[in-house]
């Protein structure tokens, strides 16, 4: 982000928050199931940015961003008693798409994208989510998860191949 390094801070915080909200929010909603609490967690994410020295953190922001979403996350499920939310039923916000019946295969291909990585073993899950979704390295992944860079990519490509075995059989 070395463009922005001429940004006031709150030119920075601005564009920081534009560019990693919505995947945030996504993470988060994988990992809370609930739209209103993960919302809350990433708002807690950001005011935590807020308070971060900007040159602690500008080289590093997006896997920052990530753990302390994670840990947050982590935190309310824990007080919860919880570790998965299991129930997806909230509202997809609206696809924008101009033809109902694209909109709606889009949307069937996400839910059964959505359903097979939900089948998979949770550590499975999250590396796949925080590399596909979020575009995470292996290296960012192995630092908001405490596991092997090899873990990672051993993690990775095991459920992919699983999901690959599931989606042959679905044909």
């Amino acid at each position: 982000m070395s463009s922005s390094s001429n940004l006031s801070d709150e030119a920075w915080l601005s564009h920081v928050f534009e560019q990693y909200r919505r995947p945030l929010l996504g993470y988060a909603m994988h990992l809370m199931g609930d739209n209103d609490r993960a919302g809350d967690v990433v708002q807690d994410t950001f005011v935590r940015l807020c308070a971060q020295p900007r040159s602690q953190i500008e080289d590093r922001v997006r896997a920052w961003l990530y753990a302390v979403c994670r840990n947050r996350a982590l935190d309310v499920l824990k007080k919860e008693n919880r570790m998965k939310a299991l129930d997806d039923n909230a509202p997809s916000p609206a696809s924008g798409e101009a033809d109902p019946q694209r909109a709606a295969e889009k949307r069937e291909a996400a839910d059964q994208a959505d359903s097979l990585i939900d089948g998979l073993p949770a550590r499975q899950q999250e590396v796949i989510r925080l590399k596909v979704e979020s575009g995470l390295s292996y290296r960012e992944i192995s630092d908001l998860t405490g596991l092997s860079v090899s873990n990672v990519g051993y993690l990775l490509h095991t459920g992919l191949k699983s999901i690959r075995t599931r989606l042959a059989t679905i044909d």
